[in-house]
């Protein structure tokens, strides 16, 4: 439950997303996720770096080997949002009856 209590607060499964790719720098991460304010970010990466997700590195942050297993971990979820949002446009398009 700790761990949904985490990811469910508002940015962090964004920035960890972001750093799928490699490591990325505060005002890269800021950049990225317009709308967020920078103290809402940097709280989030203190809760993810305490948790041991995401670490400081020269080049910013990026994610631990738990975070990229995360990543992992998440992917079937990545791929059921992928086929649930194509099926939200289905429906979308679909004529409505008056």
């Amino acid at each position: 439950m700790a761990a949904m209590d985490l990811f469910g607060r508002r940015w962090a499964l964004r920035i960890l997303w972001e750093l799928r790719s490699g490591p990325l720098g505060a005002r890269a991460l800021l950049a990225r996720c317009e709308g967020m304010s920078s103290s809402v970010l940097y709280q989030r990466l203190r809760e993810l770096a305490s948790s041991g997700i995401i670490a400081p590195s020269a080049d910013g942050y990026e994610l631990t080997r738990l975070g990229t297993e995360l990543g992992h971990a998440l992917r079937p979820l990545d791929e059921w949002a992928a086929i649930w949002a194509q099926e939200q446009e289905h429906v979308d398009q679909e004529p409505t009856e008056t």
